[in-house]
């Protein structure tokens, strides 16, 4: 099994949700980078539970990166940057009682065949949500890289459930008005905990929407057909656990629109150029056209639920019923703001280191 992904930044990510450590090697960083670790620990934070008690997995982790190679003198080397993060609130015990029973919406089944049933099944082994934690890790580095070169990005929650938030300006994105909670519009709040709170309380889950934008990327990033910006960065976010889905600006909205609606007018503003509506999300063919490239992803119900299911048991070949056990999230888009972040983060700096 493969666990890297880039061709000029390459990241791999490995470990299991109940294994001793999780970590990242990352292969292209630039030399000469100073680090800013409390940006890292930052964007670690968000990720974590912490804070978020009676919205997330009991769960604590300290997520304390320890970057083992790479790192000198408080700079890149421009070796492979090692980081890794140990495990200590582990509850193995929750996943022995059903090991050989396949969750539902889990990839469970599929890593027990490919695998021959050797996978570590414990919280997912290497699919868990978990592995998440290095993957914010290694974007919060790409972050900084762009950062030094006029990119940023930043991303919010759409949708939790059925409760909307304000999109981001399509030419504009207002990266600084989003909230701790990852919110637009902060009075919102209470509506995303209330939909959470009552889905957790029933032993169910919710999803929702992510909305991620990068700005300042100049034109002509990226290729036609199949090294395209939307490729580059949709493959990575297919790569977070949960994502069902991406679209691009407008995206699906556009199939009811006319070419004369969602068609983006060129203009020059001074020496650059622009154009006066954002409806394509910033790339044209593939190549960005220096707009900001905004789009949103789809996450789905957290899986691990506490309703009774039907699955089968593969050590004895029957139909069974499986009601779960252990620490889980009622909602990943609480979570997942700064793991789509870093995804773009590690998609764009592949595309541009």
């Amino acid at each position: 099994m493969s666990a890297t992904w880039g061709n000029r930044f390459k990241v791999t990510v490995f470990g299991e949700s109940h294994g001793a450590a999780i970590g990242v090697v990352i292969d292209g960083v630039p030399a000469g980078i100073e680090l800013d670790m409390q940006a890292i620990e930052r964007d670690m934070l968000r990720r974590s539970a912490k804070g978020k008690e009676g919205l997330a997995t009991a769960r604590r982790e300290e997520d304390k990166a320890e970057i083992v190679s790479g790192y000198f003198n408080n700079r890149t080397t421009g070796t492979p940057l090692t980081a890794i993060i140990r495990n200590g609130d582990t509850r193995s015990g929750d996943y022995a009682r059903t090991a050989s029973l396949m969750r539902p919406g889990h990839s469970d089944y599929g890593y027990y065949v490919k695998s021959g049933g050797f996978n570590d099944y414990r919280g997912g082994g290497h699919s868990s949500g978990r592995l998440t934690a290095p993957l914010v890790f290694a974007g919060a580095v790409a972050k900084q890289i762009l950062a030094d070169r006029g990119v940023k990005i930043g991303a919010h929650i759409l949708c939790v459930a059925d409760v909307k938030d304000a999109a981001f300006d399509a030419l504009a994105p207002q990266l600084d008005a989003v909230d701790n909670n990852g919110m637009l519009d902060s009075s919102l709040w209470e509506q995303v905990k209330s939909r959470v709170e009552a889905a957790a309380a029933e032993g169910d889950s919710v999803g929702g929407v992510i909305e991620c934008a990068i700005c300042g990327l100049p034109a002509g990033a990226g290729e036609p057909l199949f090294d395209s910006v939307e490729s580059a960065i949709s493959h990575m976010m297919f790569s977070v656990p949960a994502v069902k889905g991406i679209q691009f600006g407008l995206g699906y909205a556009m199939c009811g629109m006319k070419g004369s609606e969602v068609n983006d007018s060129f203009f020059y503003d001074g020496d650059s150029v622009a154009t006066r509506t954002n409806n394509n999300g910033g790339v044209l063919g593939g190549i960005t056209t220096g707009m900001p490239v905004i789009f949103n992803v789809a996450i789905k119900p957290t899986a691990s639920i506490f309703k009774e299911q039907d699955t089968i048991d593969v050590s004895k070949h029957c139909d069974a019923r499986l009601a779960l056990h252990g620490r889980h999230d009622p909602c990943i888009v609480l979570r997942a703001v700064p793991v789509i972040e870093a995804a773009a983060a590690i998609a764009v700096c592949d595309l541009t280191v």
